[in-house]
C-alpha cells in the first residue's frame, strides 16, 4: 500500500549523508580559509553563516526529492530496491515538501543577504529543470550539477567576500571532480536510461567514448588546480594536492580498467571520498 509520508522514506530519499558532506564542506571552508565575519569575531560565532549552510542543505535534499520524483520510473530499472517515491512517500507529497523546502531555503537565504538569496532561487530553478529535463540530455545535466556542487563551496566566500582565490580552489576542485562522478553515474545508470528514452553521454557517444571524456575533464582538472595553487603560491597547498593527485592517478587508472556496473558504483564512492579528503586539506592552511 502506498503511504503518504513515511520519516524512513524521507530520510532516505534526502541523502543524509551526502547533505552532512555539504553541510561540513561549508563550515570547514568558513572556519578554515575565511576565519573571521565582517564584524572581526571568529566566523562560527556569526549565525548567519548556520542559516547560509542550513539554507544550502535544505536546497540540496530538495533537489534529490525532485529527482527522484522525475526519474523513479528509471529507477525502478537501475535500482528498484532504492525506489521511495511511490513506496514510502505519494508522488504529490514528494512535490509539496519540494516546494516547502525550496521557499524555506530562499527565505533563510534572504536573512543572510538579498545576494544569497538570490544566488538560492538559481540554484532551485536549475536543480528543478535539471531534473524535468536536462538530466536526459548529453553532458549539460552533469555540468549543471557539477557546477552546483562548485557554487555551494564558493557561496561561502560570495557572501564574506573574503579569501576568494583559496575558496575558489576547491570549488574548482569540487566542480571537476563531481563532474566526473555524474558521468561515471550516467555510465552506471545506462540500462535505465536507455528504456526511457535519455540521451546522456554514454548513450549518445558510447561507453568507450565516454571514458575518453572522463580523462580529458580529468586533465583539465589537474591543469586548473595547478594553475590556482602556483598562484595562490601555498607550499603547503601544493605538497597536499601533489599527495592527492597520486591518489586521484589511480582513481582513474580504476576507471580505465572499470567495464562493470559494479564498477562504476565503487568508482562513484571513491569520487565521493576523494572530495572528502580534499575538502580536510583546508586544516592544514
Amino acid at each position: 500500500m502506498e503511504r503518504t509520508l513515511s520519516f524512513r522514506g524521507l530520510f532516505r530519499i534526502s541523502r543524509p549523508i551526502n547533505l552532512l558532506l555539504v553541510a561540513f564542506t561549508q563550515l570547514m571552508a568558513a572556519h578554515f580559509l575565511i576565519r573571521t565575519s565582517a564584524a572581526g569575531l571568529p566566523v562560527l560565532q556569526d549565525y548567519r553563516l548556520y542559516l547560509l549552510v542550513l539554507s544550502t542543505v535544505i536546497i540540496t535534499a530538495a533537489g534529490y526529492m525532485i529527482n527522484d520524483y522525475y526519474d523513479v520510473k528509471i529507477d525502478y530499472v537501475n535500482r528498484p530496491e532504492e525506489v521511495v517515491v511511490g513506496k514510502g512517500i505519494k508522488r504529490r507529497m514528494v512535490l509539496f515538501l519540494h516546494s516547502i523546502f525550496n521557499f524555506s531555503a530562499i527565505g533563510l537565504g534572504w536573512l543572510v543577504a538579498p545576494r544569497v538569496a538570490a544566488v538560492d532561487f538559481l540554484a532551485c530553478f536549475l536543480l528543478w529543470i535539471y531534473s524535468n529535463r536536462l538530466k536526459r540530455e548529453p553532458f549539460v545535466g552533469n555540468l549543471t550539477v557539477a557546477f552546483l556542487t562548485g557554487l555551494s563551496v564558493y557561496l561561502v566566500a560570495f557572501y564574506y567576500q573574503k579569501s576568494e582565490l583559496l575558496v575558489l580552489t576547491y570549488a574548482i576542485f569540487a566542480f571537476f571532480l563531481n563532474l566526473i562522478r555524474e558521468i561515471i553515474k550516467d555510465i552506471e545508470d545506462r540500462p535505465g536510461d536507455r528504456k526511457h528514452g535519455c540521451r546522456t553521454l554514454p548513450i549518445v557517444i558510447g561507453f568507450r567514448r565516454t571514458k575518453q571524456v572522463i580523462f580529458l575533464i580529468a586533465f583539465g582538472f589537474v591543469c586548473s588546480i595547478l594553475v590556482v595553487t602556483f598562484k595562490i603560491n601555498s607550499p603547503v597547498l601544493f605538497v597536499y594536492f601533489g599527495i592527492l593527485g597520486l591518489a586521484f592517478m589511480w582513481f582513474m587508472w580504476k576507471i580505465y580498467q572499470a567495464d562493470r556496473k559494479r564498477h562504476f558504483t565503487q568508482l562513484s564512492a571513491i569520487a565521493k571520498i576523494l572530495m572528502l579528503v580534499g575538502t580536510l586539506s583546508m586544516a592544514f592552511l
